[in-house]
């Protein structure tokens, strides 16, 4: 996993419960790096899953809300860091419906080896779109989120539901409904 996105989830731990937080987590946890990330690091995902599992034990709050937490702080600083790429979409389901054709490909040129989900369109109109995401870092709540928080850049509001496809959530359908 790039290290772009350890970087931003400590920070999220850090803005959001405070550094003592992070310290707490990263200490409970058997990190080969001892915490210490680089954003265009690659690191084991495993580490990660220590950090989410740790923070929720600290904080009480269900593993799926944090995930879901830092999906909305990934996709503010992803706005920051790419702001021009929103200009290039007149809707938010426009802007969906090209993750795996034009998005990710972006992604993967600023991060090379990036294993990035993927999100198969099996159905669209103007008005909603069916998705499949799939990975095995299971991590749907994420995706969830930054589907959302696409919606609220374009100032439109939606329905997101979804359902799972296997127990693991490794593949879950999506169904976006724009909401007029």
């Amino acid at each position: 996993m790039k290290g772009i996105v350890f970087t931003e989830f400590l920070e999220m731990v850090e803005s959001k419960f405070g550094l003592a937080t992070v310290d707490k987590i990263i200490e409970r946890a058997e990190l080969k790096t001892g915490g210490a990330y680089t954003a265009i690091g690659t690191y084991d995902f495993n580490e990660m899953l220590q950090l989410i599992l740790n923070l929720s034990d600290e904080v009480d709050i269900p593993v799926d809300d944090l995930i879901h937490a830092f999906g909305v702080h990934f996709f503010n600083h992803l706005k920051k860091a790419h702001p021009n790429i929103f200009e290039l979409y007149k809707s938010p389901m426009d802007f969906l419906n090209s993750v795996e054709g034009h998005i990710h490909v972006q992604v993967r040129k600023i991060y090379p080896g990036a294993e990035l989900p993927t999100f198969e369109v099996t159905k669209t109109s103007p008005n909603s779109m069916e998705m499949i995401y799939s990975s095995q870092r299971a991590l749907y709540k994420l995706a969830e989120a930054l589907m959302m928080k696409t919606f609220e850049h374009f100032h439109q509001e939606c329905t997101i539901t979804y359902e799972k496809l296997n127990p693991e959530g490794t593949r879950v359908k999506f169904y976006i409904i724009h909401n007029d």
